[in-house]
């Protein structure tokens, strides 16, 4: 039976202190004002890395469209870089947005991905399109299947595809394959920020990362629902839950905070489609001085931007609480900052504090 690796070797339970899960990393190759693609890819490259040698278990880049802060666009291209460029960390997508592909496409290029890399690619698979509804049909050629209601079914036929145990090919998938002769599969994962994805996660058998990054409020409500329907297959005998963070750390909580800036800048963005690249520390702090106090206070209560922004001893702690709340077999962590030192000082920060075992190769 294949698990995800590290695998818990009992039912989730809040962790102590003592007995810490894994940290992961998300990245979105964030484009900061007066930089190109070009630097947030090579940026996401460097950050790749240090996890690598920091001893972080896996490195997910996301999908996004249409978007100028972001330069993640098309997660199987990245990966392939990213996991030549690497040699331990675990690489793949958090997640591919199913709805904005053909399930045989994404097949195949997982496939690949696995053959060039076996026993380190994941495929995280959501079901939110990640960009406006004129990009995703463009991405699909066709407004057919961009529903959620269409979404099971899709995901079933991929995973039939990729001859993974939770998968089964509809009667017009049957004659197709992904790839050629495949030796392995990759790790596929069901990401998700609603109850809806949860319990899908849990009917089919499979690891689930939830969005908690997001700021939605449910997250434990949703890693309930995700235990409660789980149901025992080839890929899980129990639940395995992954939950995200989103975090900077820095020497002194003001620092930290001021850092986080552009991090509530691009919140308030995405809530007011005024969206564009992410902007300095500086610059955040006057966009931010400039807002109506109170409605800024409502509004931040609800979408802090970064959720963690303070010293690495508080840090462990507040992510430690996190793990009590949730009982999260994993951690992933993701930052939205200007400039990639800070991500990087913030994952060796991390690492150090939770008591990662580093690279001795690095």
């Amino acid at each position: 039976m294949t698990q995800p690796n590290p695998a818990p070797s009992q039912p989730s339970q809040p962790s102590s202190s003592a007995v810490r899960p894994p940290l992961s990393v998300l990245d979105l190759a964030p484009v900061s004002a007066g930089s190109t693609s070009r630097d947030a890819l090579l940026d996401s490259t460097t950050l790749a890395r240090r996890a690598d040698d920091l001893g972080y278990l896996r490195f997910w880049v996301a999908e996004h469209h249409s978007m100028p802060a972001v330069a993640s666009t098309s997660p199987a291209v990245l990966i392939s870089h990213l996991a030549s460029a690497t040699r331990r960390v675990r690489v793949g997508s958090g997640g591919v947005m199913l709805p904005n592909h053909p399930s045989l496409v994404v097949a195949e290029q997982f496939a690949m991905l696995e053959a060039l890399h076996p026993g380190r690619i994941d495929l995280g698979i959501g079901r939110a399109p990640g960009a406006d509804p004129m990009t995703a049909a463009a991405l699909r050629r066709t407004v057919e299947g961009l529903g959620a209601e269409d979404f099971p079914r899709e995901l079933i036929d991929l995973l039939g595809l990729l001859d993974h145990p939770a998968g089964r090919r509809s009667s017009a998938a049957r004659r197709l394959i992904a790839t050629p002769a495949q030796e392995s599969t990759p790790q596929v994962w069901l990401l998700g920020s609603s109850l809806f994805s949860a319990q899908l996660a849990g009917e089919l058998g499979l690891p689930f990362s939830y969005a908690s990054h997001f700021s939605t409020g449910r997250t434990q409500e949703a890693a309930a629902a995700y235990r409660a329907a789980f149901r025992p297959s080839e890929v899980l005998d129990q639940p395995h839950l992954m939950v995200s963070a989103s975090v900077i750390i820095a020497d002194t909580e003001e620092e930290a905070a001021h850092l986080a800036g552009p991090s509530r800048v691009m919140a308030l963005s995405l809530r007011t489609g005024r969206l564009g690249p992410v902007v300095s520390p500086q610059d955040a702090q006057e966009l931010l001085a400039a807002l109506d106090p109170q409605a800024a206070q409502d509004f931040f209560a609800q979408s802090p931007g970064t959720q963690v922004a303070t010293t690495a001893e508080r840090a462990v702690a507040e992510l430690e609480a996190l793990v009590s709340r949730t009982g999260a077999d994993e951690l992933l962590v993701t930052s939205t900052t200007h400039d990639v030192a800070t991500r990087v000082r913030t994952l060796e920060a991390l690492a150090d504090g939770w008591g990662l075992l580093p690279d001795p190769a690095a």
